[in-house]
């Protein structure tokens, strides 16, 4: 049950979407920009980056959403995101990725936890600046979103097959609300 009075057959930042609609634009935009927008990641690498954070801060609906939408789009698929949540250290990705998702768990515990060494790890495995800079954009948004689904206790669906079906909508339509 969530804390306030939030439909609650709507699941996790959808209902507070509809709940403040002033600040579901910004807040769409924002994860249309930094998952789908223009940039050297790969969407479905972004979508990981996303989930994995989400699954280290423990918020399961996000975790499974984003989770859902990075299968759908990188080689391996929910397979690989397990391994990810799992280990990223021992998960087959490259070790661009690996380094970034190293970055993503630092800014996750907080922002000074990334050090210089993080960032040359990233470099010496071939990230750049801007895929640096996007990955502690998209780990530091997902810490506000992760905080503010659980942070009201909006419904969690345990249907697997929610996840997918909005990992289709989402890949197929973006993050905008309809």
């Amino acid at each position: 049950m969530a804390h306030i009075d939030l439909d609650d057959g709507i699941p996790g930042l959808p209902s507070l979407l509809r709940f403040r609609p002033e600040t579901a634009g910004p807040l769409s935009m924002l994860a249309e920009t930094l998952l789908r927008g223009p940039g050297p990641l790969e969407r479905g690498e972004r979508e990981l980056i996303g989930a994995y954070v989400s699954e280290l801060n423990g918020c399961r609906y996000c975790a499974s959403t984003h989770g859902a939408c990075a299968a759908v789009q990188l080689p391996g698929g929910a397979t690989l995101v397990e391994r990810v949540h799992a280990d990223p250290s021992t998960a087959p990705v490259s070790d661009r990725l690996r380094a970034l998702l190293a970055i993503a768990a630092a800014v996750r515990r907080g922002g000074r936890e990334v050090g210089a060494e993080h960032v040359a790890a990233a470099r010496a495995a071939g990230a750049t600046d801007v895929e640096i800079h996007d990955t502690v954009l998209i780990a530091a948004a997902f810490c506000m979103y992760n905080r503010y689904v659980d942070g009201l206790a909006t419904a969690v669906p345990s249907d697997q097959s929610f996840y997918a079906r909005a990992a289709e909508r989402l890949t197929a339509e973006g993050y905008f609300p309809r």
